[in-house]
C-alpha cells in the first residue's frame, strides 16, 4: 500500500512540473508592456470621443491618433509574446496542453513501471533468502546433532530427537538406525516403535517386511488403538495377498476413528481400491497396480542383494503367485531354499509353502 502512495505522489509531482509553466503568472515587465498597450488603445478611443463632441478638429484628431498609433505599435512590439499568450486561442492551447499532460504523464509512468519494475521482485527475493536461511540453519543444527552423537553414541535423547528428523527427510536407513538406538537406550514407546517400523518400510520401498511387521505388532500390544500400527498391519496383510483380512482391519479403523482424524481419507482410499479389485470377476490373473508392482519389485531386489528371512522370502513367493507369475514364484522359492539351506526349519516351512501354492520344488539355478 505504501508503495502505491509513493508512486501517486511522484506522479502528481511530475504532472505539476509540466503544468507549472503553463499556469504561471506573467512577469512584471510583461505586465507593464500589456498595460501600455491597453493605455494607448484607450487614448485612441478617447480622441474619437473628443472629436465627436467638437473639442478638437479632425486634423488634430488625426495627428493625435497617428502619434498614439505609433506608440501602440511600439508597445505591442515590446510585449508581443506576453500579449499573444493571453488571448483566447492561446488559452485554448494551454488548456489542451494541460489536459494532455494530466493524461499522458501517468500513462507513460505506468507503462515504464510495468516493463521495468515489479513490487513482487523484492518480496520474492526476500522470501527466497528467508527459505535459504532456514535450510542453512536446519542443516547446521542437524550437523551439530550428528557430531554430538558421533562423540556420544550412548545419548539416547539425541537419537530420539534426530530419528523423526531423518524419517521426515526421507533418510529411511538413517532413521531406522536412530530409532533402534533410541529404543535400546530410552526404552520402548509406541512412537519409537511405529517410527522404527515406518522407517523400515520406507527403506524397503514400501514393503512391510517381517521385521517391520513384528515391530508394529509390539506397538499394537502397547497401544491397541495406534492408528499407524493398525494401518501397517492391514497393509502387511494386503501385501501378503490376504485382502479379506486387510479390508476387515481398514473398516474397523474407519468405524473407530476419532472425529476429523487426518488419516481417515488414506485408509478409505486403500479400502476403496481393495473393494473394487475384489468385486471384479476373476477370469485369470489380474493386472496389478503400479504401486503393488513397485513394492514387489523392491522386495525382490532387496532380497536378491542382501538376502532375507524366511517370512520375507515367503511373502515374495506368494506375491508372484498372486500376480499370476508362477515361473518367477517357483524360481524365488528355489533361491530362498538355497539361501536358507543352513536353516532346516526354514527350508521345511518353504517346502510346505510350495505345496500349498502348488509350486513343484526344484533346486535354484535349474
Amino acid at each position: 500500500m505504501l508503495l502505491w502512495v509513493v508512486m501517486a505522489l511522484m506522479t502528481g509531482a511530475a504532472v505539476m512540473a509540466v503544468l507549472w509553466p503553463l499556469s504561471r503568472r506573467i512577469s512584471g515587465a510583461e505586465s507593464e508592456a500589456r498595460g501600455d498597450v491597453e493605455f494607448y488603445r484607450d487614448q485612441m478611443a478617447e480622441i474619437d470621443r473628443e472629436m465627436e463632441r467638437g473639442l478638437i478638429s479632425a486634423d488634430q484628431a488625426k495627428a493625435a491618433k497617428a502619434e498614439a498609433g505609433r506608440r501602440l505599435l511600439r508597445a505591442h512590439a515590446e510585449g508581443g509574446p506576453a500579449i499573444s499568450a493571453t488571448g483566447e486561442p492561446a488559452l485554448r492551447r494551454r488548456r489542451a496542453a494541460a489536459a494532455f499532460s494530466l493524461s499522458i504523464v501517468p500513462l507513460i509512468g505506468l507503462a515504464v513501471y510495468g516493463v521495468l519494475g515489479s513490487p513482487q521482485i523484492s518480496s520474492r527475493i526476500d522470501a527466497e533468502a528467508a527459505r535459504a536461511e532456514v535450510v542453512r540453519d536446519f542443516a547446521g543444527a542437524l550437523a551439530k546433532i550428528e557430531a554430538h552423537l558421533a562423540a556420544n553414541p550412548e545419548d539416547g535423547r539425541g537419537w530420539d530427537v534426530i530419528a523423526p528428523v531423518y524419517l521426515g527427510a526421507g533418510r529411511y536407513e538413517d532413521a531406522a538406525r536412530a530409532y533402534a538406538a533410541a529404543r535400546r537406550l530410552q526404552g520402548e514407546s509406541v512412537d519409537r516403535l511405529t517410527g522404527h517400523g515406518e522407517a523400515l518400510v520406507g527403506a524397503a520401498g514400501g514393503v512391510v517386511s517381517a521385521e517391520a511387521a513384528a515391530i508394529f505388532a509390539e506397538a499394537r500390544r502397547l497401544d491397541p488403538t495406534s492408528a499407524k500400527a493398525r494401518f501397517y498391519a492391514a497393509l502387511s496383510a494386503e501385501q501378503d495377498g490376504d485382502a479379506a483380512q486387510a479390508m476387515v482391519e481398514y473398516r474397523r479403523m474407519i468405524a473407530e476413528a476419532p472425529a476429523q482424524a487426518p488419516w481417515v481419507p488414506i485408509v478409505q482410499a486403500r479400502l476403496g481400491r481393495l473393494e473394487t479389485r475384489e468385486a471384479k470377476p476373476v477370469a485369470g490373473p489380474q493386472p496389478a497396480s503400479p504401486e503393488i508392482l513397485a513394492m514387489v519389485e523392491g522386495l525382490d531386489s532387496r532380497l536378491a542383494r542382501h538376502g532375507g528371512t524366511e517370512p520375507e522370502w515367503a511373502r515374495l513367493v506368494r506375491s508372484f503367485v498372486v500376480l499370476g507369475r508362477p515361473d518367477e514364484a517357483r524360481d524365488r522359492l528355489a533361491k530362498a531354499k538355497s539361501a536358507l539351506a543352513a536353516d532346516a526349519q526354514a527350508v521345511a516351512s518353504l517346502d510346505r509353502l510350495g505345496q500349498d501354492l502348488g509350486l513343484p520344488t526344484r533346486e535354484a539355478g535349474r
